[in-house]
């Protein structure tokens, strides 16, 4: 068992709690590609590492991922104007392009200087295998985009099914790597069988039996793990069927 500080140390990834550091130093997806794929088309709202962003595509095609508040008087950017390759609060106007720099201060006059004396936050973006992503630390310690195994080149051709949970982090791995959870919940719709690889019938998954219980094999996405629960459908209760899992974490650093 973890101590509550143990926990929190694992868990917590706001502000500068080191594990959020440690993702940041590490390309993080932030929304699908489709979700913004029209130029000046309507912004949408993201939540990465505890922090809320605004993501949208500019007249020119560029995808910005900013903080969702204006430096201003922080009004939700999710509700500005996308125009003229900028986002445009519209609360008092002011206009920031994809890398955070105030382009317009209709609230300001143009011989203020003020325009050149505020930078909004911005992260560094890559558009590849579906997802918009984005690099979220220092910008001293970024790393060149490395693509996933799962999609080498621009062109392969991704399924992403994107769905959101009020968990941790944490709690959505332990759940992907849990072979009791799968066994026991799941064990009438994902059922044991003596198959090469995951199949399916009109009524049920199809899991492949094994008897190896644990693999970890490493790749460029740091290390691919599997959980695998032997079974012999004729010899044991359904609660034991097999579950195999297999979870990327974040890429190296190079």
């Amino acid at each position: 068992m973890l101590t509550p500080e143990e926990n929190d140390l694992l868990c917590r990834v706001e502000g500068k709690a080191p594990m959020g550091q440690l993702m940041r130093r590490h390309w993080q997806a932030v929304c699908l590609i489709e979700e913004v794929s029209e130029p000046d088309g309507k912004p949408i709202r993201a939540r990465v590492l505890g922090e809320d962003l605004v993501v949208f595509r500019d007249t020119e095609g560029r995808v910005g991922v900013m903080d969702e508040y204006c430096p201003h008087r922080r009004a939700s950017l999710v509700y500005g104007r996308n125009e003229n390759c900028g986002l445009r609060c519209l609360y008092h106007g002011w206009k920031m392009d994809v890398a955070g720099n105030v382009t317009e201060m209709s609230s300001e006059p143009a011989a203020s200087g003020m325009v050149n004396k505020v930078k909004h936050t911005a992260y560094p973006t890559q558009e590849w295998g579906g997802f918009v992503w984005a690099y979220m630390g220092p910008a001293d310690t970024m790393t060149e985009f490395i693509p996933p195994p799962w999609a080498p080149t621009q062109d392969v051709r991704v399924s992403i099914a994107k769905i959101i949970i009020p968990c941790n982090w944490a709690q959505i791995l332990e759940g992907q790597i849990d072979s009791a959870h799968s066994s026991s919940l799941h064990s009438s719709d994902m059922v044991p069988a003596r198959v090469d690889g995951a199949q399916a019938t009109d009524k049920n998954w199809l899991r492949p039996s094994q008897t190896k219980r644990h693999a970890c094999k490493p790749n460029e996405m740091r290390m691919a793990f599997a959980m695998l629960r032997f079974v012999v459908p004729s010899t044991m209760p359904p609660r034991t069927s097999m579950c195999a899992r297999r979870y990327l974490w974040p890429p190296r650093q190079r």
